[in-house]
């Protein structure tokens, strides 16, 4: 079997992961904020962390690595408008995503604390405010690194 096309396949799964993931924390998440039930922003905070650690943190690893690695196989070169334009917004992204979740153990911390006192903590409110502020700029980056890599435009070559 091709080792270009296995690496190529284990990068495209690893971007699907990385956006799946990234929309169904933040659906349930904000789905569960706004039904102020209690419980359940509590067991979806809890998740939410423990899904950047068994499927995120892995892909954004996944995805640096393995796109490195077919830029070479590819013979790309490191110094094209159109890798420099996704690096950067990898890094952008990046730059989202890290304070995200040290807000997302805030807020798992805040939920917890909500639970114990039977009442809606302000700070939940204004911490995922933060979050979704931080996940827009993120996921828009995320849909332009999908286009750039399926399209490679040749302005950017």
């Amino acid at each position: 079997m091709d080792s270009y096309l296995v690496l190529r396949l284990i990068h495209i799964i690893s971007a699907t992961v990385l956006a799946g993931t990234g929309i169904g924390i933040a659906y349930f998440m904000f789905m569960a904020n706004r039904s102020n039930n209690l419980h359940a922003i509590a067991v979806t905070a809890r998740h939410v962390v423990l899904a950047d650690w068994l499927f995120t943190a892995p892909a954004v690893i996944t995805q640096f690595i393995t796109g490195i690695w077919l830029m070479k196989i590819l013979n790309y070169s490191f110094a094209s408008t159109w890798f420099i334009v996704v690096i950067s917004l990898f890094f952008f992204v990046g730059a989202c995503w890290i304070p995200v979740v040290f807000i997302q153990y805030k807020l798992k911390t805040i939920a917890e604390s909500q639970l114990q006192r039977e009442v809606p903590d302000e700070r939940f409110k204004r911490m995922m405010k933060l979050w979704t502020a931080l996940g827009i700029p993120a996921f828009m980056g995320i849909a332009i690194l999908f286009w750039l890599m399926v399209f490679k435009p040749s302005p950017l070559n």
